[in-house]
């Protein structure tokens, strides 16, 4: 095995589909033929990383297409995969796009904004691994202006680099001037100097603003006339009061910038975007195809023909290079109520081996979502309000009362799954957060009493639960 793919999908291989289930299981309840089916499809990513290289490049990814009603879990599925994997994640509506000709956005685009979000990842990471020399020199530039150097120890550092300069600055130092620059350095360590405000020189770029009105295919026109305008136009050099914690921070990021490669950096994220790379697709029942459309739905079977080639694979034009998607994994989802898979083009369809229904959310899956996940509403409530001194506790009737009206309201209204329970509980613990900081009290206790004084009228009064819940 090559060095390059024992880098690749580190994570994966300590995962099996099991353990990715498992996971999942942490944040969305139920589900478990959709959990089932990405866990296969992020698994096998891994398991084509293994295999010869000759069949390597010919083994396309296992797309799939979630079907189910809104707020049943279908985003967050592929959210939390792609955080599982580490990898490059785009959540885009294929309804934002239009067939070419027509004004809106190229499909291409996706790919472009997936290889942006791939070089931040890309970046971070490798200030990460610079982190600590980033840090050395912008604590060294940092005592320099502190402390201003003498004039022959000035001349002596004459000709070398900007970098060396820092470096070599302790060696040329008498000892007395050592002496005071480390009781410096151990002053700033301990935070002794951080209500001192200091003078630093930062670098701002005159760019004119530039916007661009333009056809399909052109979202990236901007930003090269951007780049131009960046060579044109002389960076300013602007100072700036500021605290030393800011300072050291802005010297920081000066210093990390230029210890980055941004070479190798875009390398990485053109590999991240090809191999690991995750799409989801959402609404994509809004562009199939359907016998009874007529008019300016005309152009939606466009889009199917636009997005095809995407992803059966194909070379797309970014400002960091050309990016093949071949093995992007491409994740659709749609409530297909008002349409079918099989209204997709059929070379369409077969570019999505894997088909999963989730199934709507029941009076338990409700009680179930309020309470156990990692970051279950009411766990995200109790934290918001602890943060003004309040113990905010549910008695388990009153979780059990607040499933039972969610459940009722999507019954008799419009069924949006788990968005339900969003907006009982702000109507719920409405009053509690606007008194919240004027409250003596530090503890609230929420029973079933107070979930019917609260919520009964509006759920009785079908207009009125029409517009609050």
């Amino acid at each position: 095995m090559t060095s390059r793919r024992k880098g690749n999908n580190h994570f994966m291989k300590i995962l099996t589909p099991r353990e990715i289930v498992s996971e999942l299981d942490k944040y969305i309840i139920g589900q478990a033929h959709a959990k089932r089916s990405v866990a296969i499809a992020l698994r096998n990513r891994w398991r084509r990383q293994q295999v010869p290289p000759d069949l390597r490049d010919e083994i396309a990814p296992k797309n799939i297409i979630m079907m189910g009603p809104t707020g049943v879990g279908k985003t967050e599925i592929a959210r939390r995969l792609a955080r599982l994997a580490e990898s490059p994640f785009l959540k885009v509506e294929a309804t934002k796009f239009t067939e070419v000709g027509y004004v809106g956005r190229d499909v291409e685009s996706m790919i472009r904004d997936l290889t942006e979000l791939a070089v931040s990842m890309a970046k971070k990471k490798e200030q990460e691994n610079v982190k600590v020399k980033a840090h050395e020199l912008a604590e060294e530039r940092l005592l320099d202006i502190l402390l201003p150097k003498r004039r022959e120890d000035s001349r002596e550092e004459e000709g070398g680099s900007e970098k060396e300069k820092v470096l070599e600055v302790v060696k040329a130092e008498k000892p007395e001037s050592k002496s005071t620059r480390e009781k410096l350095r151990r002053l700033l360590r301990d935070g002794k100097l951080n209500a001192r405000n200091v003078e630093i020189e930062t670098t701002n770029q005159n760019i004119p603003m530039v916007e661009v009105f333009s056809n399909t295919g052109m979202e990236e026109i901007e930003f090269n006339i951007r780049e131009v305008f960046g060579n044109v136009f002389p960076s300013k050099k602007k100072r700036r009061l500021v605290k030393i914690p800011e300072a050291l921070e802005i010297l920081f990021q000066e210093e990390s910038q230029r210890l980055i490669d941004m070479d190798s950096v875009i390398d990485e994220a053109v590999r991240m975007t090809e191999q690991n790379g995750i799409i989801f697709l959402d609404e994509l029942d809004k562009i199939a195809g359907n016998e009874s459309r007529h008019g300016p739905d005309v152009s939606r079977e466009g889009v199917q023909r636009d997005l095809l080639p995407i992803v059966e694979g194909s070379t797309v034009t970014t400002k960091y290079g050309m990016v093949k998607t071949d093995h992007i994994l491409f994740i659709a989802a749609g409530a297909f109520n008002a349409s079918k898979p099989s209204d997709l083009l059929p070379e369409l369809q077969g570019r999505f081996p894997i088909r999963v229904e989730l199934d709507s959310l029941t009076q338990e899956d409700f009680l179930r979502i309020l309470s156990e996940p990692k970051n279950a509403l009411i766990t995200q409530y109790k934290a918001l309000l602890e943060t003004e001194g309040i113990d905010l506790q549910f008695e388990k009737s009153a979780i059990e009362e607040i499933a039972s009206m969610a459940s009722k309201v999507n019954e008799r209204m419009e069924n949006i799954g788990a968005r339900r329970l969003h907006t009982v509980m702000e109507k719920l613990l409405d009053e509690i957060s606007f008194d919240a900081p004027d409250m003596s009290t530090e503890k609230v206790i929420i029973d079933k009493k107070y979930v019917l004084k609260k919520l009964t009228d509006i759920l009785e009064d079908e207009n009125l639960s029409r517009y609050i819940l």
